[in-house]
């Protein structure tokens, strides 16, 4: 019986969006000097099957998320030439920064839950 070769580019896809996610992160911490993007978490990285393009999610924990996407795409050039430098691929995708509101609609359904079993605790205790 034949076995089934199993292609491993699914996964590389996954290495590749998982270095690139570490790689940026010490960039934008150690060489980003630029004042609108203050401290960010990279939550994400989605790169395209052709690894033409990558999506990055990130969290700010202070700062104006509106301004931190500004200085984050417009830092994009040069975050991308540093990893050139430190990835081994051929293609280096171009990225794309997007506020990830996870961590904000984790907080407000947390309340929400909070809320809820407060005020029905109180429904209990009547």
């Amino acid at each position: 019986m034949a076995r089934k070769k199993v292609s491993s580019v699914p996964n590389r896809g996954f290495r590749v969006a998982d270095q690139i996610q570490r790689d940026l992160a010490e960039l934008i911490a150690r060489e980003l000097k630029d004042p609108r993007v203050g401290m960010v978490t990279i939550n994400a990285v989605e790169v395209t099957p052709d690894y033409a393009h990558a999506k990055v999610f990130f969290s700010v924990l202070t700062g104006n998320p509106d301004e931190a996407t500004e200085g984050l795409n417009a830092a994009a050039g040069f975050l991308r030439n540093g990893l050139f430098k430190r990835l081994h691929i051929h293609t280096v995708p171009t990225l794309h920064f997007m506020f990830d509101r996870t961590t904000e609609r984790a907080s407000d359904m947390n309340a929400l839950i909070s809320k809820a079993v407060a005020s029905r605790a109180k429904d209990d205790d009547e």
